[in-house]
């Protein structure tokens, strides 16, 4: 048993581990009931709760949450339009998600595959000074598949 001045007891019986912390107005809280005898200390039970929660929350503010942002591309996508995807991905990395880039093949475009990964690899490098592949292009049945991470 540790008292509640965080000094260690020793072994006691929980009678007396009971009466101690009734006298001391405080409850006493099993720490670690695995252990041989289990360790139990005597503690304010509402503060220990409010601090550990008020730690967890402090934690969960401090973690970066990152999301997958998803961007659709065609075999034959215009100039414009892919531009306008590339600034898309560019945003998405800067504000610290992950870009998942995807093609479909439709019909007869599954032929010109080639196609598609040059569009991929003119794509990553309009995007190398700020990300970097985490999954190479990698075909899934019909789809084309590659994600950038930020650097």
């Amino acid at each position: 048993m540790v008292d509640e001045n965080g000094e260690m007891v020793g072994v006691i019986a929980l009678a007396d581990a009971v009466k101690r912390a009734e006298k001391a107005g405080m409850d006493l809280v099993e720490i670690s009931p695995n252990a041989e005898p289990p360790v139990c200390k005597i503690l304010d039970y509402g503060k220990y709760r409010f601090e550990s929660h008020k730690k967890m929350k402090e934690a969960k503010k401090k973690q970066k949450v990152t999301q997958i942002k998803e961007l659709k591309l065609r075999v034959n996508i215009g100039e414009h339009d892919y531009q306008v995807k590339m600034k898309q991905g560019l945003k998405f990395l800067e504000s610290g998600d992950k870009v998942k880039v995807t093609l479909r093949f439709r019909g007869r475009e599954m032929a010109h595959t080639n196609l598609a990964i040059d569009l991929f690899n003119r794509f990553f490098e309009d995007l190398s000074e700020i990300g970097k592949v985490e999954l190479k292009p990698s075909m899934e049945g019909r789809q084309l598949i590659m994600i950038i991470v930020p650097q």
